[in-house]
Formats: C-alpha cells, sequence, structure tokens
C-alpha cells in the first residue's frame, strides 16, 4: 500500500503542475488545427500563453510559496546548548546519490543544498551531538548508491566527525523518513533527568518544514525546526518574469500541497 501511495502521489504531481499543461495545450491546438476547427485551436493557443505567463510572472507563485515557508518560525539556535537537545535529524532530498555518484565519482547535490550545508556547520559546532541523515531516494526507480550513503561521503570529504553518525538509507518520502528515524532517535538521542526524550533538530527546507514537523506531532516527537533553502524574501517581485523561477517555484508548491492533502486524508498528519 505504501508503494502505491508513493507512486500515485508522484503521478498526481506530474498531472497538476502548470507548466506540464503547457504541452497538453499545444497538443490539443495541433489537434483541431488539423481537424479545421481553427476557433478551438486558438482557445487553446490562448490557454497555453495564459499557462505560460502564470508559470513565468513570480508573484503568482511566491505569494503561495512565501506563505508555506513562513508557517514554521525559525528558532534562535544561538539560545540553544548541546544539553538542550536530543540530536540532529538531516532529511534528505538535497542529494542526487545514484548513477552518477557512481559513474562520476562525485556526489551532486541539488538546489535545496542549504539542508547539508547548514547540517555540516551544526556538526562542526556540536561534535558530540548524534545526528541522523534520513533518505534512501525520492525516485520512482532508484539506481546508484542511496542518499544516505552519499552524505555519508560527504561527511568523510568534509574531515568531519563519524562519532555519533548514523543512516537511514530506507525512506522514500516524508513518512517514511519519520517512520524509520523513530526508533533511532529513542536508541541514540539525548534524555531528561526524568528520562525524557530530548527534543531534536530537524533540519530540511523551509517550504517541506510545515509538512514534516505535522508528521513528527503525529507520531509524538517533538522536534525543534531549522528551517533552510528559502526560495521566497519578505517582499514580492511584482515585475518579476522567469519561466525558470517561476516553474521550479510551482514545482515546490504543487510537491508540498499534493503531499498534505495525501498525508492529511490517509491520517499521516
Amino acid at each position: 500500500m505504501d508503494t502505491i501511495f508513493f507512486i500515485l502521489s508522484k503521478v498526481v504531481q506530474f498531472c497538476i503542475e502548470p507548466l506540464n499543461w503547457v504541452l497538453i495545450f499545444v497538443l490539443m491546438a495541433l489537434l483541431f488545427l488539423s481537424l479545421r476547427k481553427s476557433h478551438l485551436c486558438k482557445r487553446f493557443l490562448v490557454l497555453a500563453l495564459v499557462d505560460l505567463a502564470l508559470v513565468g510572472w513570480l508573484p503568482a507563485s511566491e505569494v503561495f510559496l512565501r506563505a508555506l515557508e513562513n508557517a514554521v518560525p525559525k528558532i534562535e539556535l544561538s539560545k540553544l546548548s548541546e544539553n538542550d537537545i536530543g540530536g540532529m535529524i538531516i532529511l534528505g532530498g538535497a542529494i542526487d546519490g545514484g548513477e552518477i555518484a557512481v559513474d562520476r565519482g562525485e556526489i551532486s547535490i541539488y538546489s535545496s543544498a542549504e539542508r547539508v550545508t547548514k547540517a555540516f556547520e551544526l556538526i562542526r559546532k556540536s561534535p558530540n551531538v548524534a545526528f541522523i541523515f534520513s533518505g534512501y531516494s525520492g525516485r520512482i526507480n532508484p539506481k546508484g548508491v542511496s542518499e544516505a550513503d552519499a552524505f555519508k561521503r560527504l561527511i568523510q570529504e568534509q574531515g568531519l566527525s563519524e562519532q555519533n553518525a548514523h543512516y537511514e538509507k530506507q525512506s522514500r518520502n516524508t513518512y517514511e523518513n519519520v517512520l524509520y528515524v523513530r526508533p533511532m532517535m529513542e536508541e541514540f538521542g539525548l534524555k531528561s533527568d526524568a528520562g525524557q526524550q530530548k527534543p531534536w533538530l530537524l533540519i530540511t527546507s523551509a517550504s517541506h518544514m510545515y509538512r514534516s514537523t505535522k508528521i513528527f506531532q503525529k507520531q509524538g516527537l517533538y522536534v525543534i525546526p531549522v528551517p533552510v533553502d528559502y526560495q521566497t524574501a519578505n517582499s514580492l517581485q511584482w515585475t518579476m518574469f522567469d519561466l525558470v523561477d517561476g516553474a521550479h517555484n510551482w514545482n515546490i508548491l504543487i510537491h508540498e500541497i499534493v503531499g498534505l492533502f495525501a498525508y492529511w486524508i490517509t491520517g499521516k498528519i
């Protein structure tokens, strides 16, 4: 059932992303052009242009993405000490393990590289705190090394201590991240004098933080959010038109909307 859920979420996301509809509208326009129905051809071409305008005009996506990124506020990490936290969790989604790492011998990092760089920063500052990197692959048909193995290699290349390093390399989505990390948190995390689990720092993209924290809460786990990888500023770029950035924003936004709805409907949040 989890595999079906995983595949279905990917299909739904692909089907509702605005940029993908441009191709559909153009194909429909060509179809009606071949059928000599010029009025319908023109309508679908107009829809394609409107779709492109919606994708490229950045405020259209930023207004929603900014609200999602602001849903979980930042915590002042400087006010926390090592004794205040049970450990650190770094969620996958920024590293391309797969065939590239095998064929090229190098680990590639996606645009959400801040998940990795923030983790490096905190591991350097708190080498005695346990950390867990969680992630196998978000692809339907993964190949090559897992994200967790790729992160382990990056840790070694950076010369960081692996004394308190732990890796979870089964999860394919956020729910599985939490599911597989939970027993590791209980085993490796620091506890209070009363024997209670101390909260763990959670490092992931700001747009992904709301869904992530909700899943942890559903499992009865308290985490301290460390949002990174912000894609929006405090003000909207009203005059900006960029198809690449717009498509990227919509991809993130649709991914989170589909994830939130799917997890809500299945009782995972």
